[in-house]
């Protein structure tokens, strides 16, 4: 199980789940009762485990970002308001219930981590052939569409091939979640990189209202569903500089954390320099993204 703190309480809502990250309530009266309020806290998961340690303003710069995306690609998403109890000013948003599909909805358009784990061991992602001879951070001829399965917290998504997802939700929701995918990051890869970023993978998740229709939902675009690289940077063949938590990943299975991966045992706390380096890293993406200081 993982030592997730417990959700502060928050007048006038109800506690309903909380996950690596994120704290979720419903709202028990004014104006937006029987919404949810979503929080992010400044908690940081690696290798499926929540570190004890934070990362300062973490939170806020998730929220912050995504907020700007959800604006800036001007689709329907779930966002009601940002006027969110004082307690969590900066850091939440209330955004509508919706049935949610049970599948991460992952676009790649350059080979690395789980993507290239699969490619190097059969030649594809999620049943999706790659040419040979590709390496980690090369370019994809074009984005493809690669689920993952939702795993309980603590458990680790699984990818899983297009026709596994049809057979869960239907292929015409199956097809639809693919389009939208791959629209939205088609989209976002070219504001990054006008902004010097690459976008290298992103995951996004979609929830359906009642009245059927289908909307962007959760966080989306940030560092922490998504790999960014500096485009300046970009070398194939090696492991990337980003500006994501790679930098946490990096240090826990360096000698220098004493941490072994595979013991099974909680990580360590995160050194004050891996923090501030991390929490730098997202704020530099903030920036670079948004045009707006932090």
């Amino acid at each position: 199980m993982l030592n997730i703190p417990d959700a502060p309480a928050i007048a006038g809502t109800t506690h309903l789940h909380s996950g690596k990250v994120r704290d979720l309530y419903r709202l028990d009266e004014g104006e937006y009762a029987g919404n949810l309020l979503m929080v992010a806290s400044d908690r940081i998961s690696a290798y499926d485990f929540v570190l004890s340690t934070t990362i300062p303003d973490k939170g806020e710069i998730l929220t912050r970002m995504s907020l700007w995306w959800f604006e800036t690609l001007g689709v329907e998403h779930h966002v009601l308001s940002t006027d969110v109890p004082e307690q969590v000013r900066g850091r939440a948003v209330i955004c509508e219930p919706l049935d949610m599909f049970p599948v991460e909805c992952v676009a790649r358009g350059y080979l690395t981590g789980s993507g290239l784990s699969d490619y190097r061991a059969n030649g594809a992602v999620c049943g999706v052939p790659l040419p040979a001879g590709l390496q980690d951070g090369s370019r994809l001829a074009e984005p493809i569409f690669t689920p993952a399965t939702k795993a309980e917290v603590g458990d680790h998504d699984e990818n899983v091939s297009f026709d596994a997802v049809a057979s869960s939700i239907g292929a015409e929701d199956a097809a639809d979640l693919r389009q939208r995918t791959l629209a939205i990051y088609a989209q976002a890869e070219q504001i990054a990189r006008e902004r010097g970023i690459i976008l290298a993978d992103t995951k996004f998740e979609f929830g359906r209202r009642g009245d059927g229709t289908i909307v962007l939902a959760d966080e989306v675009l940030t560092p922490d569903s998504s790999r960014y690289w500096p485009a300046d940077q970009w070398q194939p063949g090696r492991t990337q500089p980003s500006y994501d938590k790679q930098i946490v990943r990096n240090w826990l299975v360096s000698p220098d954390s004493g941490w072994v991966r595979s013991s099974g045992a909680e990580p360590p706390p995160l050194p004050p320099e891996v923090v501030e380096l991390t929490r730098s890293r997202y704020v530099e993406a903030f920036e670079l993204l948004t045009g707006s200081r932090w």
